[in-house]
């Protein structure tokens, strides 16, 4: 698993922005859903006024002074997400790991065994014994350097990077046993301000 020394989220991808939110609600306020980058933490938040962000746009939500954003609301659950931020999700962690490879890399390189009986690489979409032997196998004769070295060198793997991608929608789900590279969600935390983040400026 990765490391767990920070689990704060300073920059996150807009899934979606609603100028006037969202359409049952009773208070018509700008709002936008977004994805944070390092723990791909789903979030609603507040622009700040006259503020407008389309999909896919970087914003910081740190702790330090924002551009854009005002308020981070909630942590939402992906069921919470709306169908346009849903349609988007995929395409942004694409972005993100891509960006991202070398951390995905040395998961490839480093990730050892879950328990006597499962292997964390086990836990990606459509990896088995054979894969992870071949995988093991490959990453002792001389680590990976790129998605591109993983699939040549371990031919009958599907493309890594989406392998990476599918793990991390299916853990942003929620029904998850093991979670590689999010945090899970928890209900409690959908009532209240999430993790020092909802500040107001």
């Amino acid at each position: 698993m990765l490391s767990t020394t920070s689990r704060k989220e300073d920059y996150a991808r807009v899934l979606d922005f609603m100028l006037t939110g969202k359409s049952f609600s009773n208070k018509p306020e700008p709002l936008a859903q977004l994805i944070g980058e390092e723990w791909f933490t789903l979030l609603e938040a507040s622009p700040k006024p006259g503020i407008t962000m389309t999909a896919k746009e970087r914003v910081y939500i740190g702790a330090d002074e924002r551009d854009k954003i005002a308020l981070i609301k909630s942590r939402i659950s992906y069921d919470e997400l709306t169908q346009t931020a849903k349609g988007e999700l995929p395409i942004v962690l694409n972005e993100i790991v891509k960006e991202k490879e070398q951390r995905f890399v040395e998961f490839f390189n480093k990730t050892g065994p879950l328990n006597i009986r499962e292997h964390s690489l086990e836990l990606l979409p459509g990896v088995g014994k054979k894969h992870l032997q071949a995988i093991i196998a490959a990453r002792n004769e001389k680590p990976f350097e790129s998605f591109s070295d993983i699939s040549q060198r371990v031919p009958l793997l599907q493309d890594p990077m989406k392998l990476i991608v599918d793990r991390i929608i299916s853990e942003l789900g929620g029904t998850q046993r093991f979670y590689l590279f999010t945090k899970p969600f928890f209900k409690r935390e959908h009532e209240r301000r999430y993790g020092g983040f909802g500040r107001s400026d």
